[in-house]
Order: C-alpha cells, then structure tokens, then sequence
C-alpha cells in the first residue's frame, strides 16, 4: 500500500498548459465581475459619507436655531461659502455656525441649509465635481 502512494507521488507531473490556461480565464472572469462592483461600493460609500454631513450639518442648524444664534436670510442659512477662484479660493464656515460644527470637509465649497420658520428643511451641498440635497429625514432628492 505504501509503495503504491509512493509511485503514484512519483508520477506526478505538474499543471498541463490547458489546466493553466483554465485558471487564468477564470481569474479574469472573476476580475471582470469584481472590479465594477468595487466601483460601485466606493460611489455608494462616497454619497452615503454626504449623506451623513448633511445630517450632522442639520442637527447643528437645528440647535442654532433653538438657541436664536444664527441669521435666517430668505429662509435660508449659509453655513459654507467660497470666496475667491481658482487656488486663491477660500471655503469659509459661518461665525455664527461655527460653534455649532467642530469640522466641515474642505471639498464643500457651498452648505445652505433650507428652513422654514424654525424648521429645518433641507440643505444644498456643492462640492468640486457635483451637488445634492439632502430632505429633513436624510434622503438625497
């Protein structure tokens, strides 16, 4: 019994060109699927992480509100804005949110929230290559 292993270990061979050729094809095939649905992950991930500014951007507007610190304009409060073009351009947060809000990514170049009396609407995210706006509840419209 022993010595049949042996032999049989001895006559092995290695991979033939066809099985290699076959591993490679699946490999590809496996790679053709994957990389378009990581894609799409990192998308999704990217507008899930606006979403969730917006919330926390509202909340704060929220309590500005309450506390009567901030400037209602034309039913709208300026949390973000840009100043200057191109690299002289300068993103700004409100003095009066700035209290409110620790930190806002530097890619927004303009934040307005959207009320209505003292209730919180929506608010207008501009980015550098796109924009949203995010309802009350959370959802992107």
């Amino acid at each position: 019994m022993l010595q049949k292993c042996r032999k049989m270990l001895r006559n092995e061979k290695g991979l033939t060109l066809i099985e290699l050729l076959a591993v490679v094809v699946i490999l590809g095939i496996i790679a053709a699927i994957a990389i378009p649905s990581i894609g799409n992950i990192i998308e999704k991930s990217r507008n899930d992480a606006h979403v969730a500014n917006a919330q926390q951007i509202m909340s704060a507007a929220r309590l500005a509100l309450a506390n009567n610190d901030v400037t209602v304009t034309d039913n709208k409060i300026t949390v973000v804005s840009t100043t200057g073009t191109g690299d002289a351009a300068a993103t700004t947060v409100s003095s009066q949110m700035a209290k409110y809000i620790d930190k806002i990514d530097k890619q927004y170049t303009s934040v307005i929230v959207n009320v209505n009396g003292n209730k919180v609407q929506s608010i207008d995210l501009v980015w550098g290559d796109g924009n949203a706006t995010i309802d009350k509840d959370g959802k992107k419209l």
